[in-house]
Protein backbone atom coordinates (compact mmCIF):
# COMPACT_ATOMS: atom_id res chain seq x y z
CA UNK A 1 0.00 0.00 0.00
CA UNK A 2 2.39 2.62 1.01
CA UNK A 3 4.87 1.59 -2.20
CA UNK A 4 1.16 2.49 -4.37
CA UNK A 5 0.96 5.90 -2.53
CA UNK A 6 4.64 6.71 -3.11
CA UNK A 7 3.69 6.15 -6.95
CA UNK A 8 0.96 8.36 -7.28
CA UNK A 9 2.85 11.01 -4.97
CA UNK A 10 5.68 10.66 -7.47
CA UNK A 11 3.17 11.05 -10.89
CA UNK A 12 1.22 13.97 -9.00
CA UNK A 13 4.63 15.69 -8.50
CA UNK A 14 5.66 15.36 -11.99
CA UNK A 15 2.69 17.85 -12.74
CA UNK A 16 4.03 20.26 -10.35
CA UNK A 17 7.13 20.33 -10.95
CA UNK A 18 7.65 23.79 -12.96
CA UNK A 19 5.25 25.59 -10.18
CA UNK A 20 5.95 29.14 -9.49
CA UNK A 21 6.08 31.04 -6.51
CA UNK A 22 2.33 31.58 -5.48
CA UNK A 23 1.15 35.57 -6.15
CA UNK A 24 1.53 37.57 -3.01
CA UNK A 25 3.32 34.57 -1.20
CA UNK A 26 6.20 37.02 0.00
CA UNK A 27 4.40 40.57 0.01
CA UNK A 28 4.78 41.02 3.81
CA UNK A 29 8.00 40.61 3.12
CA UNK A 30 8.96 43.37 0.44
CA UNK A 31 11.20 46.31 1.13
CA UNK A 32 12.35 44.97 4.35
CA UNK A 33 16.03 44.30 5.50
CA UNK A 34 17.95 43.09 8.23
CA UNK A 35 15.93 41.40 11.13
CA UNK A 36 12.55 42.69 10.05
CA UNK A 37 12.79 40.82 7.00
CA UNK A 38 13.80 37.78 8.79
CA UNK A 39 11.19 37.85 11.25
CA UNK A 40 8.80 38.50 7.85
CA UNK A 41 10.24 35.14 6.39
CA UNK A 42 9.18 33.42 9.48
CA UNK A 43 6.33 34.59 9.87
CA UNK A 44 5.35 33.16 5.99
CA UNK A 45 7.32 30.26 6.33
CA UNK A 46 6.19 28.85 9.51
CA UNK A 47 3.40 26.36 10.49
CA UNK A 48 3.88 24.46 7.76
CA UNK A 49 2.63 20.75 7.29
CA UNK A 50 4.64 18.18 9.27
CA UNK A 51 5.48 14.37 8.25
CA UNK A 52 7.16 12.11 10.27
CA UNK A 53 10.99 10.71 9.75
CA UNK A 54 9.63 7.18 9.33
CA UNK A 55 5.77 5.70 8.85
CA UNK A 56 3.76 3.08 7.21
CA UNK A 57 2.32 6.28 5.60
CA UNK A 58 3.80 8.97 3.56
CA UNK A 59 7.35 9.65 5.42
CA UNK A 60 10.98 11.30 4.95
CA UNK A 61 11.83 8.17 2.71
CA UNK A 62 9.18 8.56 0.32
CA UNK A 63 9.34 12.50 -0.07
CA UNK A 64 13.00 12.50 -0.77
CA UNK A 65 12.67 9.89 -3.25
CA UNK A 66 10.55 12.44 -5.08
CA UNK A 67 12.52 15.38 -4.45
CA UNK A 68 15.68 14.07 -4.89
CA UNK A 69 14.89 11.78 -7.98
CA UNK A 70 17.29 10.96 -10.79
CA UNK A 71 16.26 12.97 -13.96
CA UNK A 72 17.67 10.56 -15.88
CA UNK A 73 16.71 7.50 -14.02
CA UNK A 74 13.19 7.80 -12.09
CA UNK A 75 14.10 4.96 -9.79
CA UNK A 76 17.24 6.71 -8.34
CA UNK A 77 17.88 9.87 -6.00
CA UNK A 78 20.97 11.74 -6.46
CA UNK A 79 23.36 11.50 -3.64
CA UNK A 80 23.61 15.36 -1.52
CA UNK A 81 27.81 15.16 -0.72
CA UNK A 82 28.72 13.06 -4.52
CA UNK A 83 26.35 13.39 -6.72
CA UNK A 84 25.76 9.93 -7.41
CA UNK A 85 23.25 8.23 -8.57
CA UNK A 86 21.42 5.22 -6.19
CA UNK A 87 18.67 3.27 -6.51
CA UNK A 88 15.68 4.86 -4.59
CA UNK A 89 13.96 1.88 -3.05
CA UNK A 90 17.26 0.09 -1.41
CA UNK A 91 16.98 3.13 1.17
CA UNK A 92 19.17 2.23 4.12
CA UNK A 93 19.05 -1.54 3.78
CA UNK A 94 21.67 -2.06 6.66
CA UNK A 95 24.19 0.65 5.62
CA UNK A 96 24.02 -0.98 2.01
CA UNK A 97 21.99 1.63 0.45
CA UNK A 98 22.02 5.23 1.17
CA UNK A 99 21.27 7.59 4.06
CA UNK A 100 18.89 11.14 4.87
CA UNK A 101 21.59 13.52 5.87
CA UNK A 102 20.41 16.28 8.46
CA UNK A 103 22.25 19.38 6.47
CA UNK A 104 21.80 21.68 9.68
CA UNK A 105 22.90 18.31 12.09
CA UNK A 106 20.41 17.74 14.33
CA UNK A 107 23.04 17.31 16.95
CA UNK A 108 23.39 20.92 17.05
CA UNK A 109 20.37 21.72 18.36
CA UNK A 110 19.83 18.13 20.12
CA UNK A 111 16.00 17.85 18.08
CA UNK A 112 17.21 14.84 16.84
CA UNK A 113 14.43 13.82 14.69
CA UNK A 114 11.66 15.39 16.17
CA UNK A 115 8.50 16.33 13.10
CA UNK A 116 9.71 19.61 12.85
CA UNK A 117 13.03 20.38 12.37
CA UNK A 118 14.06 17.00 12.91
CA UNK A 119 12.05 16.31 9.49
CA UNK A 120 11.73 19.61 7.16
CA UNK A 121 12.67 18.06 4.06
CA UNK A 122 13.86 21.25 3.27
CA UNK A 123 17.21 20.58 5.20
CA UNK A 124 17.21 17.00 4.49
CA UNK A 125 18.94 15.04 1.84
CA UNK A 126 19.98 11.65 0.61
CA UNK A 127 23.57 10.81 0.90
CA UNK A 128 25.96 8.35 0.69
CA UNK A 129 26.16 6.26 4.59
CA UNK A 130 30.17 5.98 4.70
CA UNK A 131 30.63 9.49 3.50
CA UNK A 132 27.70 11.47 5.35
CA UNK A 133 29.22 9.45 8.42
CA UNK A 134 32.30 11.36 7.46
CA UNK A 135 30.81 14.83 7.38
CA UNK A 136 29.36 13.74 10.51
CA UNK A 137 28.07 17.02 12.73
CA UNK A 138 31.18 18.90 11.38
CA UNK A 139 30.66 22.65 10.50
CA UNK A 140 30.46 23.89 7.09
CA UNK A 141 33.63 25.83 5.68
CA UNK A 142 36.48 25.83 3.28
CA UNK A 143 39.01 23.22 4.21
CA UNK A 144 42.48 21.40 2.58
CA UNK A 145 41.88 17.83 2.51
CA UNK A 146 40.17 15.78 -0.06
CA UNK A 147 37.97 13.36 1.27
CA UNK A 148 38.13 10.06 -0.72
CA UNK A 149 35.47 7.09 -0.06
CA UNK A 150 36.79 3.56 -1.34
CA UNK A 151 39.56 5.38 -3.28
CA UNK A 152 37.28 7.38 -4.95
CA UNK A 153 37.20 11.24 -4.43
CA UNK A 154 34.33 12.42 -3.53
CA UNK A 155 34.66 16.01 -4.70
CA UNK A 156 34.52 17.26 -0.79
CA UNK A 157 37.33 18.03 1.62
CA UNK A 158 38.07 17.78 5.44
CA UNK A 159 40.03 19.34 7.79
CA UNK A 160 42.97 17.34 9.90
CA UNK A 161 43.23 20.52 12.50
CA UNK A 162 39.34 21.84 12.08
CA UNK A 163 36.03 19.90 12.94
CA UNK A 164 35.13 21.56 9.08
CA UNK A 165 33.48 20.16 6.07
CA UNK A 166 34.19 21.44 2.62
CA UNK A 167 31.05 20.08 0.17
CA UNK A 168 31.71 19.61 -3.69
CA UNK A 169 31.42 22.66 -5.36
CA UNK A 170 28.09 22.33 -7.52
CA UNK A 171 26.64 22.25 -3.87
CA UNK A 172 27.98 24.88 -1.58
CA UNK A 173 24.96 27.20 -2.87
CA UNK A 174 22.62 24.58 -1.98
CA UNK A 175 24.06 24.15 1.21
CA UNK A 176 24.22 27.25 2.29
CA UNK A 177 20.73 28.20 1.37
CA UNK A 178 19.57 25.08 3.34
CA UNK A 179 21.36 26.53 6.49
CA UNK A 180 20.02 30.19 5.81
CA UNK A 181 16.47 28.62 5.38
CA UNK A 182 16.84 26.41 9.03
CA UNK A 183 18.11 29.80 10.85
CA UNK A 184 14.84 31.48 9.60
CA UNK A 185 11.93 28.87 10.07
CA UNK A 186 13.01 28.11 13.58
CA UNK A 187 13.42 30.80 16.10
CA UNK A 188 12.69 29.09 19.24
CA UNK A 189 8.64 29.40 19.25
CA UNK A 190 6.22 26.47 20.42
CA UNK A 191 8.91 24.26 21.82
CA UNK A 192 11.52 24.28 18.57
CA UNK A 193 15.25 25.21 18.80
CA UNK A 194 16.16 28.53 18.20
CA UNK A 195 18.96 27.95 15.45
CA UNK A 196 21.59 30.66 15.00
CA UNK A 197 24.05 31.34 12.70
CA UNK A 198 27.87 32.20 14.26
CA UNK A 199 31.47 33.14 12.66
CA UNK A 200 33.53 31.11 14.65
CA UNK A 201 34.40 26.84 15.38
CA UNK A 202 32.48 26.35 18.92
CA UNK A 203 35.46 24.81 21.14
CA UNK A 204 32.96 21.88 21.58
CA UNK A 205 32.52 20.29 18.47
CA UNK A 206 29.46 18.79 19.88
CA UNK A 207 27.90 21.44 21.29
CA UNK A 208 24.15 20.94 21.48
CA UNK A 209 23.56 24.77 21.07
CA UNK A 210 21.72 25.65 18.56
CA UNK A 211 24.54 27.11 16.54
CA UNK A 212 25.66 26.52 13.24
CA UNK A 213 29.14 27.69 11.71
CA UNK A 214 30.76 29.33 9.41
CA UNK A 215 28.63 32.40 8.32
CA UNK A 216 31.15 34.41 6.46
CA UNK A 217 31.57 31.36 4.78
CA UNK A 218 28.19 30.10 3.52
CA UNK A 219 27.26 33.85 3.00
CA UNK A 220 30.31 33.63 0.59
CA UNK A 221 29.25 30.04 -1.16
CA UNK A 222 25.51 31.29 -1.35
CA UNK A 223 27.50 33.81 -3.82
CA UNK A 224 29.67 31.39 -5.48
CA UNK A 225 27.19 28.91 -6.42
CA UNK A 226 24.12 30.58 -7.89
CA UNK A 227 20.20 29.12 -7.35
CA UNK A 228 19.92 26.19 -9.70
CA UNK A 229 17.16 24.62 -11.80
CA UNK A 230 17.40 21.70 -9.49
CA UNK A 231 16.86 23.85 -6.71
CA UNK A 232 14.02 25.34 -8.02
CA UNK A 233 11.91 21.95 -8.92
CA UNK A 234 13.23 20.89 -5.29
CA UNK A 235 11.61 23.75 -3.47
CA UNK A 236 8.40 23.85 -5.98
CA UNK A 237 7.67 20.37 -5.20
CA UNK A 238 8.09 20.65 -1.13
CA UNK A 239 5.42 23.37 -0.87
CA UNK A 240 2.99 22.31 -3.63
CA UNK A 241 3.01 18.66 -2.49
CA UNK A 242 4.00 18.31 1.17
CA UNK A 243 4.75 21.08 3.41
CA UNK A 244 3.25 24.07 1.72
CA UNK A 245 6.00 26.14 2.48
CA UNK A 246 8.61 27.68 0.17
CA UNK A 247 12.74 27.89 1.16
CA UNK A 248 12.63 31.88 0.73
CA UNK A 249 16.34 31.97 0.05
CA UNK A 250 16.08 29.82 -3.26
CA UNK A 251 13.15 32.37 -4.17
CA UNK A 252 15.05 35.29 -3.43
CA UNK A 253 19.19 34.46 -3.03
CA UNK A 254 19.79 38.05 -2.57
CA UNK A 255 17.78 38.43 0.61
CA UNK A 256 21.03 36.55 2.57
CA UNK A 257 22.47 39.84 1.67
CA UNK A 258 19.73 41.69 2.98
CA UNK A 259 19.64 40.09 6.41
CA UNK A 260 23.55 39.04 6.63
CA UNK A 261 25.35 41.36 5.17
CA UNK A 262 24.81 44.01 7.99
CA UNK A 263 26.43 41.47 10.24
CA UNK A 264 28.97 40.61 8.29
CA UNK A 265 29.92 44.19 7.59
CA UNK A 266 29.40 43.74 3.55
CA UNK A 267 30.05 46.86 1.83
CA UNK A 268 28.99 48.18 -1.44
CA UNK A 269 31.55 46.03 -3.38
CA UNK A 270 29.69 43.03 -1.67
CA UNK A 271 32.89 42.83 0.57
CA UNK A 272 33.10 41.64 4.01
CA UNK A 273 35.82 41.26 6.59
CA UNK A 274 34.62 39.54 9.68
CA UNK A 275 37.10 39.36 13.42
CA UNK A 276 35.93 36.12 15.62
CA UNK A 277 35.65 34.39 17.75
CA UNK A 278 33.74 37.33 20.31
CA UNK A 279 35.31 36.88 23.72
CA UNK A 280 38.52 35.17 23.02
CA UNK A 281 41.19 33.26 24.77
CA UNK A 282 43.99 35.67 22.88
CA UNK A 283 43.72 34.25 19.11
CA UNK A 284 41.90 35.99 17.01
CA UNK A 285 41.01 35.33 13.76
CA UNK A 286 40.11 37.76 10.62
CA UNK A 287 38.70 36.67 7.43
CA UNK A 288 38.15 38.87 4.17
CA UNK A 289 36.78 38.30 0.90
CA UNK A 290 37.95 41.65 -0.33
CA UNK A 291 41.10 40.96 -2.37
CA UNK A 292 43.84 43.94 -1.76
CA UNK A 293 45.78 44.21 0.81
CA UNK A 294 45.17 45.41 4.23
CA UNK A 295 46.36 47.62 7.59
CA UNK A 296 45.55 45.92 10.81
CA UNK A 297 45.82 47.93 14.38
CA UNK A 298 44.80 46.66 18.04
CA UNK A 299 44.30 49.39 20.30
CA UNK A 300 43.85 48.96 24.16
CA UNK A 301 41.12 50.25 26.59
CA UNK A 302 43.49 53.14 26.98
CA UNK A 303 43.73 53.92 23.11
CA UNK A 304 46.97 52.72 22.87
CA UNK A 305 48.61 50.76 20.21
CA UNK A 306 49.40 47.27 21.32
CA UNK A 307 49.89 45.98 17.54
CA UNK A 308 49.66 47.16 13.88
CA UNK A 309 50.71 45.57 10.54
CA UNK A 310 50.58 46.63 7.21
CA UNK A 311 50.76 44.95 3.78
CA UNK A 312 48.17 42.24 5.46
CA UNK A 313 46.34 39.00 3.20
CA UNK A 314 44.06 37.13 4.24
CA UNK A 315 42.86 34.83 6.38
CA UNK A 316 45.06 35.58 9.22
CA UNK A 317 45.35 34.82 13.26
CA UNK A 318 46.55 37.75 15.43
CA UNK A 319 48.51 37.02 19.12
CA UNK A 320 47.15 38.82 21.77
CA UNK A 321 47.65 35.82 24.81
CA UNK A 322 50.55 38.17 26.19
CA UNK A 323 47.68 40.70 26.73
CA UNK A 324 45.63 40.78 30.24
CA UNK A 325 41.99 40.01 30.07
CA UNK A 326 39.56 43.31 28.88
CA UNK A 327 38.19 45.21 26.10
CA UNK A 328 40.44 45.48 22.61
CA UNK A 329 40.05 47.24 19.62
CA UNK A 330 40.71 45.55 16.48
CA UNK A 331 40.86 48.21 13.51
CA UNK A 332 41.21 46.68 9.65
CA UNK A 333 41.98 49.58 6.98
CA UNK A 334 40.51 48.27 3.77
CA UNK A 335 41.32 51.14 0.98
CA UNK A 336 38.66 53.39 2.32
CA UNK A 337 36.79 50.90 4.25
CA UNK A 338 37.37 51.43 8.10
CA UNK A 339 35.89 48.70 10.12
CA UNK A 340 36.62 48.22 14.17
CA UNK A 341 35.62 45.55 16.25
CA UNK A 342 35.69 45.70 20.35
CA UNK A 343 36.88 42.15 21.30
CA UNK A 344 36.97 40.80 24.75
CA UNK A 345 40.02 39.00 25.60
CA UNK A 346 38.89 36.36 28.82
CA UNK A 347 41.82 34.48 30.17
Amino acid sequence: MKNILTLVIFLFAINYTFAQIPDGYYDNAEGLTGETLKTALYNIIKGHVEFPYVSENTDVWDILKVTDRDPDNSDNVILLYTGWSVNAAQEYNNGNGWTKEHVWSKSHGDFGTTMGPGTDVHHLRPADVSVNSAKNNRWFDNCDVPYYDDGVFTGCYKSNTEWVWEPRDEVKGDIARMIFYMATRYEGENGEPDLELINYLPADDNTPDPVYAMLSTLYEWNTEDPVSEWEERRNNIIHTNYQHNRNPYIDHPEWVTAIWGPVLGVNENNEFTVVYPNPSNGFITIKSNATNLAKIKVYNELGQIILSLENVSFPIELDLTEQNSGIVFVQIIQGYDVKTEKIILVK
